[in-house]
């Protein structure tokens, strides 16, 4: 409210009454009641697609760890119970993450789905998919998807090899050239599904979750990914007519 450009933005009066902490909790605890975080999505998306913005050959799916509060100075002396610990590299990191499938042309999000921080990437990995799709990219913790029992056998997935299999090609042998320049040709796709995650933390400072439970922080995170799909669309939607 102190600050004009988010007053105009926000299209609140100078001098009005603004809406207590209680009232805009109250708000949450709607939409996440009525999960309308999902309509909301839902809503931006086909908006997206009317003008041509989101299309539906191909996704790539991907996931990221978003780190909870590690202290048990709370109420209960206890961390969040539905959060969990899972190693990425030679660190370990107390969470959840947010899994989620976009447009493999646009990076644009179409589908969200959020888990403790040690559920493997390969599990959830069919449900990212929005069912028209007939190209998938992910990345190697995806191997075996195509294998799993609710695969479609129409989807053709391109995952990407493991590192160390991929170190171990021999670039002057023209076979392994070949396949080294497809993993980088696959790596080009998939580096679009990292946009809306570095909108997400780094625009909307989304580095930690902000409540207790799965539930309110995954309602959240859909909501968010909305908002970045019109952010990363926003150029465009501008220049069209009207």
């Amino acid at each position: 409210f102190d600050i004009p450009l988010y007053r105009e933005f926000a299209q609140l009066e100078d001098y009005a009454r603004l809406p207590d902490e209680s009232t805009i909790l109250r708000f949450r605890h709607r939409l996440e009641h009525h999960q309308l975080a999902e309509q909301i999505l839902a809503t931006v998306n086909q908006l997206l697609i009317q003008q041509g913005l989101l299309l539906k050959v191909g996704s790539v799916v991907d996931a990221t760890l978003i780190p909870a509060p590690t202290s048990t100075k709370n109420k209960d002396k206890t961390r969040d119970p539905e959060m969990h610990s899972s190693k990425k590299g030679n660190q370990w990191y107390f969470g959840m993450k947010a899994h989620i499938g976009a447009d493999a042309d646009s990076g644009l999000v179409h589908t969200v789905r959020g888990t403790a921080g040690h559920v493997h990437d390969v599990i959830e990995a069919n449900g990212l998919l929005h069912g028209e799709e007939t190209e998938v990219y992910g990345d190697a913790g995806y191997q075996g998807a195509a294998k799993r029992p609710d695969a479609k056998a129409s989807i053709n997935w391109h995952i990407a090899m493991r590192p160390g299999k991929r170190r171990a090609l021999d670039k002057d042998k023209p076979i392994d050239a070949l396949i080294d320049q497809l993993e980088k040709l696959k790596a080009g796709i998939r580096a679009k599904v990292e946009h809306p995650f570095r909108v997400i933390k780094r625009q909307f400072g989304f580095a930690k979750v902000r409540y207790k439970g799965l539930k309110k922080n995954t309602a959240q995170l859909i909501t968010l990914f909305a908002l970045s799909n019109l952010w990363m669309a926003r150029h465009k939607l501008r220049a069209l007519p009207g």
